[in-house]
């Protein structure tokens, strides 16, 4: 209960926490099964919260997706989360871009090599920004 008075956190990973802290794996089980049974955790609604919190943050579907199969989510959770979270990936790509490099146009191919692979990093395709060159 202490963990999720701070934030939402997904099942798997409510379990390897307890496992550091308590041996007893039966007790463990039941324990998050009583805390999904009374609404108190919920991979669903910690799938939107990180959706909306890795985005806020500026970066992409490529990588909050690859996050967030790191935090124990199944490949359905992450996709029916990306349908019910809204977020306008291009805007947020072009804001991302803007803020780092300005409007100012890449002066030579390095450059503009550079700003795609900090793009990539931060998990956008291509086909989310353009180089305002």
């Amino acid at each position: 209960m202490d963990h999720l008075a701070r934030r939402e956190h997904s099942l798997v990973e409510l379990r390897r926490k307890l496992k550091r802290r308590f041996d007893d794996e039966e007790l463990i089980e039941s324990e998050l099964q009583r805390l999904k049974d009374d609404n108190l955790q919920s991979d669903e609604r910690y799938a939107d919260s990180f959706i909306r919190q890795r985005s806020a943050r500026g970066y992409g579907p490529r990588r909050v997706r690859h996050e967030m199969r790191e935090k124990g989510l199944s490949g359905a959770e992450v996709s029916n989360a990306f349908e019910r979270v809204e977020i306008d990936w291009y805007a947020l790509a072009e804001e991302v871009m803007s803020k780092k490099f300005g409007e100012t146009p890449a002066a030579d191919i390095k450059e503009k090599a550079r700003r795609i692979r900090f793009m990539q990093y931060r998990g956008f395709n291509g086909e989310h920004y353009q180089d305002p060159s």
